[in-house]
């Protein structure tokens, strides 16, 4: 049954594509969740970790008890009356739209970031479907993509890269280069150990110099999540594009929005969005770039 749905997605790719705006879209929905309850699910676990750890026997005041937090649980209500979402308020983009962007019960403004995600999911979703068209190498592709949007929104809100995405993003990239799906497994274990020494020495030797830490581990292991999938030739690509962003970026925020100095700014963003362009373009911009150089 699975061969005969990819015949059909061969021989009807638009088919294909509407499949895969839809399930990004629903996977969206999805992703509001997770960058917004995981964090949370986090600190509760590190509160009982810290809590057992001190042997603290003491009863928490009932205002300090909060109640368990899930993907799934407790439903998602509004923030401001505690209505609960119904299924149907709940549709990708058309809710929100249908609703104008307010609760339907006391009218506070829903953040227009949850359909600015859940459009975002599926426009890239449908970059990658087009890019690599009807193959194994899309829905691996996908995975990863979806992985770097919850990333990149957790690091923006937290300055947070949860070894729980980054770690089996970088396994399943190794995975799929076994037998070199996109490229072959010894560069990608080169890529993947490379990804993460370079930006941890540089760190140490920032720390050494100034005293000062400048980035957090989880920007060595989202490194070596893209060495490990697409080796470590484009590396040194993938970084000078995230420094740059990152650079034009920082320096705006402290011309017009007065961000001090000393305020640190999340470098996951620029990695996710630099690493996702060179895997799916980076042989074409490097080549390219070295045309320029060495005409």
């Amino acid at each position: 049954m699975f061969s005969d749905v990819i015949t059909t997605f061969e021989y009807y790719p638009l088919s294909f594509y509407i499949t895969v705006v839809i399930v990004a879209l629903t996977i969206g929905s999805f992703l509001n969740v997770v960058i917004f309850r995981f964090p949370k699910m986090l600190e509760q676990g590190w509160y009982k970790e810290c809590r057992e750890f001190l042997a603290d026997e003491i009863n928490d005041s009932p205002e300090k008890v909060q109640p368990l937090i899930t993907l799934s649980k407790p439903n998602s209500t509004c923030p401001h009356c505690q209505h609960e979402i119904r299924y149907y308020e709940n549709i990708p983009v058309l809710s929100w739209l249908f609703l104008k962007g307010k609760c339907s019960q006391c009218k506070t403004a829903i953040s227009i970031r949850y359909p600015i995600i859940e459009s975002a999911t599926a426009i890239l979703s449908l970059v990658v479907a087009l890019h690599f068209g009807v193959a194994p190498i899309t829905f691996f592709v996908l995975i990863l993509t979806w992985g770097l949007i919850c990333l990149t929104m957790i690091d923006y809100d937290h300055m947070l890269l949860p070894d729980q995405f980054t770690y089996p993003l970088l396994w399943l990239g190794l995975l799929i280069n076994i037998d070199g799906l996109i490229v072959p497994l010894d560069q990608a274990v080169i890529g993947a150990v490379s990804g993460y020494m370079s930006l941890y020495t540089v760190f140490w030797l920032f720390k050494l110099i100034t005293g000062k830490e400048g980035m957090g581990h989880g920007d060595f292991k989202l490194l070596a999540v893209f060495g490990a999938w697409m080796g470590w030739q484009l590396l040194p690509l993938l970084i000078l594009m995230a420094s740059a962003v990152g650079a034009v970026i920082g320096i705006s925020l402290m011309v017009f929005k007065n961000h001090a100095r000393e305020q640190a700014i999340p470098f996951g963003p620029y990695l996710a969005m630099a690493g996702w362009i060179c895997l799916l373009w980076g042989e074409n911009i490097w080549q390219s770039y070295l045309s320029y150089i060495m005409p």
